[in-house]
């Protein structure tokens, strides 16, 4: 089941951004926005975002967002690179 978010069409019409990539951009801005307040963590934050983690690295540096590391991202790197 997933969540869907109401966009008021005043809004929508006022992003800078074509309307074919609205939603993609919205989605890549909630992902860095969260990851950046803590609430996802990186891996999360990437798949909300619709992007590979290393694509979502290189949006985070574009945004002078720092990337946190603690033992739950190493934990989670670990398992990936296990093949989960």
């Amino acid at each position: 089941m997933g969540l869907s978010l109401e966009v008021p069409d005043a809004i929508q019409e006022a992003l800078k951004v074509p309307e074919p990539e609205r939603k993609a951009r919205l989605m890549m801005e909630l992902g860095c926005a969260l990851y950046q307040r803590e609430v996802l963590s990186f891996g999360k934050a990437a798949e909300l975002a619709g992007l590979s983690q290393l694509r979502f690295g290189l949006a985070l540096v574009d945004r002078g967002i720092p990337r946190h590391y603690g033992d739950l991202e190493v934990s989670e790197d670990l398992e990936y690179a296990r093949g989960q």
